[in-house]
């Protein structure tokens, strides 16, 4: 039995970086060394347009080995990657404590955990556990997505309950509101 191996947002994304493969070498070079220089001095959210556009453009540098053949000077502030000698543009993940800070242009680990300052990594150990809770939203199944839908709605009815609550006035607030109202 033949599988489906692509995803959907695989063929996306594989739609998305034609518009790479369209550029010659030079172009390509040219386009990454700016697009850095956009993104110099500044963090980025991974779901940001021009993030993302870079990533794939990286990408595609990779695989026809761009930076390796020196087309174009990245700016001052980037060095060079010791993995594949890109210039060095760490990918934070919620997967940092694993993977380490991940390069753009390869995807192999960057800079391992353990080599990050101690005080940021504690930084960061909070930052995953805080991060997880939220995350795992995107791996619900299908009975907890109508659970919450219904605790959404739910909660939406009693904030308008709450603004006509009969409680006494010390007891109109939404929470204690929430006590009289079947979830």
């Amino acid at each position: 039995m033949a599988t489906n191996a692509e995803s959907p947002l695989d063929l996306l994304w594989k739609e998305y970086s034609l518009v790479f493969r369209d550029f010659d070498d030079m172009t390509l070079a040219r386009w990454l060394a700016q697009t850095l220089s956009q993104l110099e001095g500044k963090a980025w959210r991974l779901s940001h347009p021009l993030l993302r556009a870079y990533r794939l453009g990286a990408q595609m540098a990779h695989e026809r080995q761009i930076w390796l053949k020196r087309l174009a000077k990245p700016p001052a502030a980037y060095s060079e990657s010791p993995c594949c000698r890109a210039p060095s543009l760490p990918l934070l993940t919620r997967d940092v404590r694993d993977a380490g800070l991940i390069c753009q242009h390869c995807s192999e680990t960057l800079v391992p955990f353990e080599e990050i300052a101690t005080a940021l990594q504690g930084e960061l150990e909070a930052w995953v556990s805080e991060y997880g809770a939220v995350h795992a939203v995107a791996h619900w199944d299908d009975r907890q997505r109508k659970s919450a839908g219904d605790y959404d709605r739910a909660y939406e009815n009693a904030a308008e309950d709450a603004e006509r609550c009969l409680c006494a006035p010390a007891a109109s607030s939404l929470p204690n509101c929430l006590s009289f109202i079947p979830l």
